[in-house]
């Protein structure tokens, strides 16, 4: 069968290539400005991409077309899709008719984590040689790649909240039908498609509906919003972790290198747990599939061990290098909570450097200003914020870092940025990127100019 995918790059729609790929199909797709890492582990895996959406891409005509949520009506190639009749589906409707359907789902949802959260547990069942399939939002560092089809039952899913496709508004999650569900937040995001927490919440909600009673929900039991969301209604066994007492699992310290943490079950049984990536929310994230990984089969001592061998993901707290003394990292990180917390873990990694953030406020949530009056606040740990005021942004960033000063430094384009970020950067200093896109391959330029005045 010919599957042609359109909007192939993204996080999840390139992730299904693969998978359509390794089950036998040949796969194209369309996309228009792409970039790494999807890209390149697209081109590895000999998927032809195609520029742009032009209606020449789906002749002669495909098997099925699988329609990415970026894309609307009004777009050539979705248009052309219509007016010839050509067979269609959203990207989690295919997975879910011919991937999912006689699997146990292990999915992981939630506002933040979800990326890292997956890796955690789709290496834990490979540690453990369950051998799992897996789509995730991101590249595993474990594996190299962001999806396989896996040789057992078990299926480990990244569970977004977004929605399906423009023809489905529902969460992409709700096709999923995970027998093990991980909830690790819920916070007020996508203000492009809800209006509100608690239309959120309601999706949530939906998600916690298709969990059998046979099942399993691990839920943050530390967040309000959490527990209200399965206060509406729960049919399933849940198991709460967290640092609250109250919780079945508990984070009950944690090194002040962020090496390792102390877990601490109901009954009092601890066991020492090393992290790989720092901060307290990747202790959370680990003691999520932990205990996710239990409801398959692993015990939480084995799990322990494949963490300490846990390699990370691409763009989650990456090195991406180092000159002239500074370290330069990437992070997907673009909410405010997100953006604190991934500060807070690099502090304690890189004790006694200074931080300097550099952010770019491209998510829809971002440029519709919901989060302007939390930015301050989230960049206030670091030592100095460099950000990007981008053309046809609707509020003033400089305005927004107001409560930081002098601390703060805004640009209208990434040469005048990495100049500032160049003459104010030392040895000893990291360099923290934040973005949800590539950021117009700032890291490398970075990294250039920063050699540039070493050699000086």
């Amino acid at each position: 069968m010919h599957i042609h995918i359109l909007g192939i790059c993204g996080t999840f729609m390139g992730s299904l290539a693969l998978l359509a790929r390794q089950a036998g199909h040949r796969v194209t797709g369309s996309d228009q400005g792409v970039y790494p890492p999807m890209s390149d582990m697209l081109a590895a895996q000999q998927i032809e991409i195609l520029e742009g959406y032009r209606p020449e891409h789906l002749q002669p005509a495909p098997d099925c077309v699988v329609v990415g949520n970026a894309l609307s009506r009004g777009n050539p190639a979705v248009e052309y899709l219509f007016d010839h009749g050509l067979p269609y589906r959203s990207g989690p409707q295919w997975l879910a008719e011919n991937i999912l359907h006689d699997k146990w789902v292990l999915a992981v949802s939630g506002t933040h984590g979800k990326t890292t959260t997956t890796s955690m547990l789709a290496w834990i069942l490979e540690y453990a040689g369950l051998k799992p399939g897996f789509l995730i939002g991101g590249i595993a560092q474990n594996f190299g790649v962001s999806a396989r089809l896996g040789d057992s039952p078990f299926f480990v899913i990244e569970a977004d909240e977004y929605d399906t496709a423009f023809f489905d508004k529902r969460s992409k999650f709700l096709h999923f039908r995970p027998r093990t569900l991980i909830i690790n937040n819920i916070e007020f995001d996508h203000a492009d498609i809800f209006p509100d927490l608690a239309s959120i919440q309601q999706q949530f909600h939906h998600l916690v509906r298709t969990v059998p009673s046979t099942g399993l929900i691990v839920a943050n039991g530390d967040q309000p919003a959490v527990r209200d969301t399965l206060e509406r209604g729960c049919w399933t066994p849940v198991q709460r972790v967290g640092q609250g007492s109250g919780n079945h699992w508990r984070i009950v310290e944690l090194a002040a290198d962020g090496s390792h943490f102390t877990l601490q079950r109901q009954e009092g049984e601890t066991l020492q747990v090393p992290l790989t990536l720092p901060g307290l929310h990747n202790a959370h994230n680990a003691l999520a599939a932990i205990v996710a990984a239990r409801h398959v089969g692993v015990p939480p001592q084995v799990a322990a061990a494949a963490l300490a061998e846990f390699r990370g993901v691409r763009r989650r707290l990456e090195l991406r290098g180092a000159a002239s003394g500074v370290r330069v990292y990437d992070d997907f990180a673009h909410h405010p909570t997100a953006i604190a917390l991934t500060i807070a873990a690099l502090r304690r990694q890189n004790a006694g450097g200074r931080i300097l953030a550099v952010l770019e406020p491209r998510s829809n949530s971002m440029k519709l200003g919901v989060h302007r009056d939390a930015l301050a606040g989230a960049l206030a740990e670091a030592e100095l914020s460099f950000l990007l005021q981008p053309p046809g942004l609707g509020w003033d960033v400089r305005a927004a870092l107001g409560p930081l000063g002098e601390r703060a430094q805004v640009a209208e384009d990434i040469e005048t940025l990495i100049r500032l970020i160049v003459a104010a950067s030392r040895p000893g200093d990291s360099v923290l990127v934040m973005s949800n896109g590539a950021f117009g391959g700032i890291h490398e330029r970075l990294l250039a100019a920063l050699g540039e005045r070493s050699a000086r």
